[in-house]
């Protein structure tokens, strides 16, 4: 992609981290401004993604971060087929933060996030493999004095067959590093990969990972490092009236108390020191302009709106599809009349937010997990009055982040960067969240309500739609502005086979203003309209007397959706759909493309102690060339399990304005007693790689919830399926 940064989509951004619709991006920062973010450094020989040693060693540069999804063994994966590199001589280091070089292409600035790792570095990674690959075989051939087509690579050697000649790597290093690289290597056929594809591509992180020596934030250790923790308002949009901190200084190891935008600081020597101190502190609020409204009171709200009961301030409707007379999807006798509600969700990574920050005066550098590298460069630069290039990141490792780790604000980094800047002389500062504060502190998947009018043809099929989401604009407060159509609160829903298959449609987004700070969660807009879309397909096709999986394959063939049949069959074929489910299971399916893959699911479902069980889920996604079966799998089982955490469990609740849940007993996720059995098939596919990381979440939902309605014929209309008590 070559677009302009005025000119990126939702589509094209897949809207994570810093990628905007509409064109917002970055604080104060032109497209000029945005590519001057680090400075260009010299480079090796290979490039900037790839560094090969004398031993022979392939190192990969990963401007993307691993943080659980494997990502780093797909993109090493990618170079060393088209390098030709011994796999098991390849390994990952994550780049410096530099968007002039490491910029994701789908989002315009260096970040991870929406799935994008893979699909957007495919062509890039391969050129960069197949570039040291042509200038070592040109190396080879001017050595041996024959012709380079008849040269070959593969594991690290470099071969002419018709002399048996031959050198690995570390033998061909200096020669090779003198040819000039090509500007257009020829790519590998596909056909040919004996990598890609294939069970070897296995993790790149999982020793270090299982013998301690990966590096988190939390495993930070520096001379002299202080730790911070910071006391947070207990209601969104409330500011520090005045504060006593007497007490708390009074705790041994606590260095200082100061106020920072967010709060109040409580800097010490040690993490127990830290959080002893804040729970000595005294803090007056000014509650002036706080959120005091509670979740049910804000869910009613966006009833009646969707109702055309109420239209508050501040609130924007916007149209995503629309096509034949609106007057007619609001009349004639309505097939099927419903809503649906979901609630605010927490990211709950495993690693709560943290950050280290070292500042001496207007320099700055940040250690942590960094998602978004240029958004963090671009926060840091305003609180030390420096470039943005000027300010170092060295990103780790993270436990996880579900798109927690990226917002337009860098809200928990700029906290760290306010505290260290405090301290200042250079004297590091980590920034420790506890799960408490991870749980309170925002940012969520925000409160959706979806109201849903399909009257049918003679045949059953929708004739007119008419659908109305109510819900916050994640996009609120991107740096150029907010959108009137927030594109990731339509996803899965704008674009639907099924609305392209109906006559009459009138669909609209409506943003009411809520104080409640919110942001993409695990798959985004699909987290509800994937539910939805899917749900109401399966009572259509109840209404209709049609079998879910026949109702579905004849859209679908009226819509041309040859990939959603794909998978549906596919997943039906695996699971038995045919044939009857164990006693005393029954059946639910589900398809949803996001992220440019399309997943179809079947899940078996049970009744225990008056609680749904998903004992078998049968996957099956088309993400296109699967780079790593075995990690596409994986990622289906996290997602699914993932997701289903949420759908059976999932709720942040507010009342009064506070969040109620404090931590995992308040917001309770799976076990793995309670994990499904999750079967993943591919479907062969030709085409670039999609993504993975994000598909696999949004779909068991409405599986799980067709599984029940062919249970027990009653319709899901709000999510968790299990009420808090």
């Amino acid at each position: 992609m070559n677009k302009p940064l005025k000119d990126l989509t939702r589509r094209d951004a897949l809207a994570v981290g810093a990628a905007l619709t509409g064109g917002a991006l970055v604080v104060g920062c032109s497209p000029a401004d945005l590519m001057s973010i680090g400075a260009k450094k010299d480079f090796g020989a290979f490039g900037p993604f790839v560094k090969i040693a004398a031993d022979g060693w392939v190192t990969v540069v990963s401007k993307h971060i691993e943080f659980g999804q494997g990502n780093h063994a797909g993109l090493a994966a990618i170079v060393a087929e088209e390098l030709g590199a011994d796999w098991a001589k390849v390994r990952v280091e994550q780049a410096p933060a530099n968007a002039k070089v490491y910029a994701n292409s789908m989002m315009g600035v260096q970040g991870t996030g929406g799935s994008s790792a893979i699909p957007n570095s495919w062509t890039q990674l391969r050129t960069a493999g197949a570039s040291a690959r042509a200038m070592f075989v040109q190396a080879a051939a001017d050595r041996w004095n024959v012709p380079a087509a008849e040269v070959t690579v593969q594991d690290g050697v470099v071969r002419h067959a018709g002399s048996n000649r031959q050198a690995a790597f570390g033998e061909l290093l200096e020669d090779a590093a003198r040819v000039t690289p090509p500007q257009s290597p020829p790519l590998k056929d596909p056909r040919t990969f004996t990598l890609i594809g294939t069970d070897r591509v296995r993790r790149k992180d999982s020793q270090a990972k299982s013998d301690g020596t990966a590096r988190f934030t939390h495993d930070v250790r520096l001379e002299n490092m202080l730790v911070a923790m910071v006391a947070h308002p207990p209601r969104f949009g409330a500011k520090v009236s005045s504060f006593d901190g007497a007490a708390a200084r009074k705790v041994a190891g606590v260095v200082d108390v100061f106020q920072i935008p967010s709060g109040v600081a409580v800097v010490a020597n040690n993490t127990w020191a830290a959080r002893q101190g804040r729970d000595a502190l005294k803090v007056t609020w000014d509650e002036a302009k706080a959120e005091k409204r509670g979740s049910e009171q804000i869910t009613a709200l966006f009833r009646d709106i969707a109702a055309g009961k109420t239209t508050p301030e501040k609130t924007t409707w916007a149209a995503f599809d629309s096509k034949g007379d609106a007057a007619q999807a609001a009349g004639g006798t309505a097939a099927l009349e419903t809503t649906y509600d979901f609630p605010y969700l927490a990211h709950a990574a495993m690693e709560p937010m943290d950050c280290v920050a070292i500042v001496n005066g207007n320099r700055c550098k940040l250690i942590h997990g960094s998602q978004g590298p240029t958004l963090d460069q671009m926060n840091a630069a305003k609180i030390v009055l420096n470039a943005p290039g000027a300010i170092e990141v060295e990103t780790l490792f993270a436990g996880g982040s579900f798109g927690r780790r990226t917002t337009f604000q860098s809200d928990y980094v700029v906290e760290a960067v306010h505290i260290a800047k405090k301290v200042g002389k250079g004297r590091p500062v980590k920034l420790v969240w506890t799960r408490e504060d991870d749980m309170q502190a925002g940012y969520y998947r925000p409160i959706v309500h979806h109201a849903v009018r399909i009257t049918t043809d003679a045949d059953g099929y929708p004739a007119t739609w008419r659908h109305r989401i109510v819900t916050q604009s994640i996009m609120k407060g991107s740096p150029m502005g907010t959108p009137k159509l927030d594109e990731t609160a339509v996803e899965g829903t704008k674009g639907s086979p099924y609305l392209k298959v109906t006559p009459v449609v009138d669909a609209q987004l409506i943003t009411p203003d809520v104080g409640v700070p919110v942001l993409w969660w695990r798959s985004v807009g699909a987290t509800h309209t994937a539910f939805v879309m899917e749900h109401t397909i399966d009572q259509l096709a109840r209404r209709a007397g049609r079998d879910p999986v026949d109702y579905r394959r004849a859209l679908y063939v009226k819509a041309g959706a040859n990939r959603h049949l794909a998978v549906l069959n596919l997943a039906a074929e695996k699971a038995g759909w045919t044939t009857p489910p164990p006693a005393g299971w029954t059946r639910g399916v589900a398809v949803h493309e996001s992220f440019g893959s399309v997943v179809a699911q079947v899940a078996e479902v049970q009744m225990v102690d008056g609680e749904p069980r998903v004992g078998r889920v049968v996957t099956a996604i088309d993400c296109g060339i699967a780079i790593s079966p075995n990690q596409v799998a994986a990622q289906m089982e996290g997602g699914t399990c993932y997701g289903l955490s949420a759908a059976l469990y999932g709720a942040i609740t507010l009342k009064e304005g506070r969040v109620e849940q404090t931590n995992f007993d308040g917001y309770r996720v799976l076990r793995n007693s309670e994990a499904p059995t999750v079967e993943t098939h591919i479907v062969p596919s030709p085409n670039p790689p999609s993504g993975v990381g994000e598909p696999g979440t949004p779909v068991i939902a409405a599986a799980v919830a067709n599984a029940l309605l062919a249970m027990n014929g009653q319709p899901t209309t709000s999510l968790p399926f299990v009420r808090a008590v």
